[in-house]
């Protein structure tokens, strides 16, 4: 299948990249900067993506243009962009100021083909501190803004782009334009990838590789993982065994509810329920990364002891799709937070790992799961960190503060499922994420009846996202908040006060911790 290769140089947006090339119907691979796959015939063109360096730092990441420039089409974007002419005898300097936000394109040479179809003074997002002055030999300007002279230029002898800019963000208004432009005019791709091929591929790929071979896959509940069942199953059938680990901090009364689930679309689950071990061994502990390691070294250690069960497996299948990667270990090397399904296995496993979701974004594993056919239910349900309500209760961690926040959770859920919106749909499909957040480490006072009290607040989070890397909260109507706040205060044992979220990704994170 043809592909594009994205060289990744630690930029926050490269996953963005990868989507709006997905969403030209065009596979991509996002590799590291040094990895460039030089014998895959099916490579047809390469980006190189922004970086938080300069090309001037000792650690800059660097790569040897000679290995696709002349043979491929090349597009450089921001650090890519400056890279390029450095590497090429241009002058890369640093800004009298970071050029950051929106800018104007006042120079657009449309009759190349980068910007064919662009209009005069498109508005572009920039977000760079060095600045290229000086484009090399046998390169062209073919696009300025008021302060960026050599925003974008091409060389006039090879198939080389370059553009100082953003194209993949939003706030760049043509810049899917741009791509498309890229991608499927000058790289000349066929557009053949989809929910479709993907499926019929992987499928394919996973008989040959797993054969006959026994597989265990660990089930969450969630949209990745249940589509990941289901392809698995669909490629190697009964050959698949699930196991489903109750941490006793899923939402309420979802673990039936989810086994019932999957046994409706045919697979073999095994539940398991571990809650007393996972709350002893949280016990006491507040810091959130804690958390997150004692639980997935405590799943590791529950799902071990149940997979030695089965003891012809050879392979371990996770929902891993490509966002938990980035999250979970950049290019850089900074960990934003772990991800308990990333990372690696124990050794005492003996298990080869298998993650036919690694590259997907949610949107398109959501797009294969109706491929597969299944319950519109399961593909719609938001996103639910692997952790629990562990991650959403502040402090440490006990059977009540659980309950009280499945209560209050239970409420602000089903009311978004219930409420219909002016233009005929719900707010839960509306929304990409929502749930509720208990302060357990703050008390307020408040008076029910005559009575004062002093009890936890809870906070409310909705957000509206695409890809989960960058999120805005949810504009949710008046009368909702009203309704929910109220029924959560007076139904909810141990609760006073409700608060939303008004905080967006970034700075904020979707989840508290």
């Amino acid at each position: 299948m043809q592909k594009i290769i994205i060289l990744d140089f630690g930029s926050q947006t490269t996953q963005l990249i990868g989507r709006r090339v997905r969403e030209l119907d065009t596979f991509c691979e996002i590799m590291p900067y040094n990895k460039f796959p030089k014998d895959d015939p099916e490579v047809i063109g390469v980006i190189l993506s922004g970086s938080p360096y300069s090309v001037h730092d000792p650690e800059a990441f660097k790569v040897d243009l000679s290995q696709f420039v002349g043979r491929l089409p090349v597009l450089g974007i921001c650090y890519g962009a400056q890279f390029i002419s450095h590497a090429l005898g241009g002058k890369v300097e640093k800004a009298d100021s970071r050029e950051y936000g929106r800018a104007n394109l006042q120079t657009v040479d449309t009759t190349n083909p980068l910007f064919k179809g662009f209009e005069q003074n498109s508005q572009v997002w920039m977000s760079h501190g060095d600045t290229i002055t000086a484009i090399p030999d046998g390169f062209e300007v073919i696009g300025s803004t008021a302060d960026v002279v050599n925003a974008a230029f091409a060389s006039t002898k090879q198939p080389v782009w370059a553009v100082q800019f953003h194209p993949e963000v939003y706030h760049t208004l043509q810049g899917k334009t741009l791509l498309k432009n890229f991608v499927v005019d000058i790289c000349g791709s066929k557009q053949e990838w989809s929910a479709a091929s993907f499926v019929d591929s992987t499928v394919a790929e996973l008989k040959e590789q797993l054969g006959q071979d026994r597989v265990i896959l660990g089930l969450s509940g969630g949209v990745d993982s249940s589509v990941a069942a289901v392809l698995l199953n669909r490629a190697i059938g009964q050959n698949l065994t699930c196991i489903f680990v109750d941490h006793g901090m899923l939402r309420k009364n979802e673990f039936q509810q989810v086994m019932d689930d999957y046994r409706c679309l045919g697979l073999n689950v095994i539940g398991v329920d571990a809650s007393e071990k996972f709350f002893g061994d949280l016990a006491g502990v507040t810091d959130p990364e804690q958390k997150r390691k004692i639980i997935g070294r405590d799943f590791v250690e529950v799902f071990n002891a149940e997979a030695k069960k089965i003891t012809d497996a050879k392979w371990l299948a996770q929902g891993t799709i490509y966002p938990d990667r980035i999250e979970s270990l950049n290019i850089t090397g900074k960990v934003i937070k772990s991800h308990h399904n990333v990372g690696g296995l124990p050794k005492e496993m003996h298990l080869q790992l298998c993650e036919p979701l690694k590259w997907l974004f949610k949107d398109e594993v959501r797009r294969v799961g109706r491929q597969l056919g299944m319950p519109e239910h399961l593909i719609t349900r938001h996103p639910f960190p692997g952790p629990g309500l562990a991650v959403r209760i502040l402090g440490d961690i006990t059977p009540e503060k659980v309950r009280i926040l499945q209560d209050a959770d239970d409420i602000y859920i089903r009311g978004l499922r219930e409420y219909v919106d002016t233009d005929g749909e719900t707010l839960y499909n509306k929304v990409w994420q929502a749930g509720a957040i208990l302060l357990s480490t703050v008390r307020s006072v408040g008076v029910m009846g005559d009575e004062r009290t002093y009890e936890h607040p809870v906070a409310l989070r909705a957000v509206t996202s695409t890809d989960a890397m960058t999120a805005d909260w949810a504009h949710l109507p008046y009368d909702f908040m009203a309704k929910v706040s109220n029924e959560i205060i007076n139904k909810v044992r141990g609760v006073n006060r409700v608060c939303y979220d008004i905080s967006s990704k970034p700075p904020a994170t979707i989840e508290w911790e």
